[in-house]
């Protein structure tokens, strides 16, 4: 059934007349008379009544039209809502994000995108890098932010911060009054770390076994800042990405980079590949990659 047609019916219920409807459509009346006689055919009523000086709805009639009305109003409507979307007026991302890096940079890109967008919904999954990889593989999210390597066979990415991983000991640690460390030298450290789910507690573990040792994790944390706080204590020793080491307010705890070897701290956004993408995703990669030298530490 031609939408188009049901206006054309539509014209003819409000001129109730055939010719008259015909020359404001601009369209012959020949024509318009056989997009109503086909128009019946298809719905096998009769929707007009031409025995009077002007044409009448027949029963039929009445309630096809109504149906009309109904059938080109939703259409409208979709395709208002369709222009929302396309212009970003609305929209709903669902971001997979680690929580080692959810305070270090996402809120103000957040913040500023939506400035601009205030109608995008964001919701946000807090997983590990490993966990979010996963829920994008099921499409359970729109993208995420994880560390490199991810399986590019599966994934697109989008590079976004290239650092390392630095050391966080005690202020009276012995390692504290160095500028540089090896990772070999950690051998019989206490090690504070986060959960097995994330990439970063792999690739230290990855690590520090190419140095010939398993590090002795005696605690886990998802929270940056309260394994800070436990190395605070004199309760062990961290491994952090950079850019969250930068954050340590505490006064009682040294940073130190770790060298020989350095340990890589890549932040990639990734989402599906041959996944479709919606006007706010594309927009939401335009303004991050954009935004990468303002926002990102």
């Amino acid at each position: 059934m031609d939408l188009r047609n049901l206006r054309y019916i539509l014209e003819v219920v409000k001129w109730q007349n055939v010719t008259k409807a015909a020359e404001q459509l601009h369209i012959t009346q020949p024509t318009l008379s056989k997009i109503i006689k086909n128009l019946e055919d298809e719905l096998g009523v009769i929707l007009f009544d031409r025995s009077g000086k002007s044409i009448q709805l027949t029963d039929s009639g009445s309630v096809a039209v109504r149906h009309f009305q109904s059938m080109l109003r939703a259409m409208d409507e979709l395709n208002v809502d369709l222009e929302a979307v396309a212009n970003l007026k609305v929209g709903k991302l669902i971001i997979g994000l680690p929580p080692v890096i959810s305070s270090v940079f996402f809120p103000k890109i957040v913040a500023t995108f939506q400035q601009h967008y205030p109608n995008i919904e964001f919701q946000i999954i807090e997983e590990g890098a490993k966990k979010i990889e996963h829920l994008i593989r099921e499409g359970h999210l729109d993208l995420g932010f994880v560390v490199a390597p991810v399986n590019e066979d599966t994934f697109e990415t989008m590079p976004l911060i290239q650092q390392q991983l630095g050391l966080v000991v005690h202020q009276h640690h012995r390692l504290a009054g160095r500028e540089q460390v090896s990772l070999r030298e950690l051998r019989d450290e206490k090690f504070i770390g986060f959960p097995k789910e994330y990439a970063v507690r792999e690739h230290i573990v990855k690590a520090c076994r190419a140095e010939g040792f398993e590090p002795r994790m005696i605690y886990e944390s998802s929270q940056w800042d309260l394994q800070a706080e436990m190395v605070a204590e004199r309760l062990g020793i961290t491994i952090m990405p950079e850019a969250v080491c930068k954050k340590i307010a505490n006064k009682h705890v040294r940073v130190i980079s770790l060298h020989d070897p350095v340990l890589p701290w890549h932040l990639l956004m990734v989402w599906r590949k041959e996944e479709y993408l919606s006007y706010a995703m594309r927009e939401f990669m335009t303004f991050v990659q954009a935004a990468a030298d303002e926002f990102l530490p």
